[in-house]
Order: structure tokens, then C-alpha cells, then sequence
């Protein structure tokens, strides 16, 4: 098991620090179940920011590939992966809840003395992958079937007809 690295999120963003790193996708325990395989690599980089939007923040970037499972056919699928997220750093959970939401601005957090790296890392991974992924060729067969959505149980006819009360 490798280092796990921790900050003092508002110092690190009050200092403009800067970390980078990468870790086997073996290492995110929440991320497991998503995938097919436990092959790959995130490589992050964590930047401070001593005052964005008025409050001080933290730039993520994670790249690499996910091996996922096709939702569709069930085969493997590499997912590529690249995250650019801003995450805007509050004292408390009051001072994040009296935010209001915005579908696309930046992503408030409570800023932690003791914040593990690997977890941030993890939950904009989570928060990134589709929930049903699927190959390009798949979700065009699928679209482009005769018939696919018009009778979607079509075949259970054939299956009642046998069956008896």
C-alpha cells in the first residue's frame, strides 16, 4: 500500500501548494465494484488556490483509463478519464449549505485540517463515471435496431403461450 498523502486543505490553498501522483486503481476501495478489471492507473495533480470566487480553493485534475463493463453487451470497456474540477473551500457545513447550488459552477466542500487526497481523488472519479456506460457501437445498434423500441416485449408472448395456470 502505497503513501496516502493528507492536507490541511485550508493551508494548502492559502499557500498555493501543489501535489501530483498517481495510484493502481486497486487502491479506491469505492471504485472497485465499478470496474471489470483492477488494471490501470489515476494520475492526479492537486493545486491551492488561496482565493477563487472570493473563498479559498483546490484545482483537481485526474487522468487515466477505467476498465468498465459495457452496460449493453457486457463486454470490457476502456473508459477514458479526465477531470478538471474546482472545489471551492468552506469552514463549515453551514457555510456550504447557505450556497446556493449551480448545475455548472464550482463544487463546494468543508475544508478538513486532515483531508485525505486519495478520497477527494475518489469521489470526482465516482461522481465522473456514467452510471450505465456503453460502447458508441453498441447505444448506435441498439438505436438503429428495427423495431427495438417499439415492442420491447414482444418475445413474452411465446413465453406465455406454454405456460400453464
Amino acid at each position: 500500500m502505497s503513501h496516502q498523502p493528507v492536507i490541511d486543505g485550508l493551508e494548502f490553498a492559502q499557500a498555493a501548494s501543489k501535489l501530483q501522483g498517481a495510484w493502481p486503481v486497486t487502491e479506491f476501495a469505492r471504485l472497485r465494484d465499478a470496474l471489470r478489471t483492477e488494471e490501470g492507473t489515476l494520475r492526479y495533480e492537486l493545486q491551492g488556490m488561496p482565493e477563487t470566487h472570493g473563498r479559498p480553493a483546490l484545482r483537481l485534475i485526474v487522468d487515466g483509463v477505467l476498465p468498465l463493463v459495457c452496460q449493453r453487451c457486457l463486454g470490457a470497456l476502456e473508459y477514458p478519464l479526465h477531470i478538471e474540477a474546482l472545489l471551492l473551500l468552506a469552514a463549515t457545513q453551514a457555510e456550504v449549505d447557505a450556497e446556493p447550488l449551480e448545475a455548472e459552477g464550482p463544487e463546494s466542500i468543508v475544508a478538513g485540517r486532515e483531508m485525505a487526497v486519495q478520497a477527494l481523488v475518489e469521489d470526482e472519479v465516482l461522481l465522473a463515471i456514467p452510471i450505465a456506460p456503453r460502447h458508441a457501437a453498441c447505444a448506435r445498434a441498439a438505436a438503429s435496431a428495427p423495431g427495438a423500441t417499439a415492442r420491447p416485449f414482444a418475445g413474452l408472448r411465446g413465453l406465455m403461450d406454454g405456460w400453464k395456470h
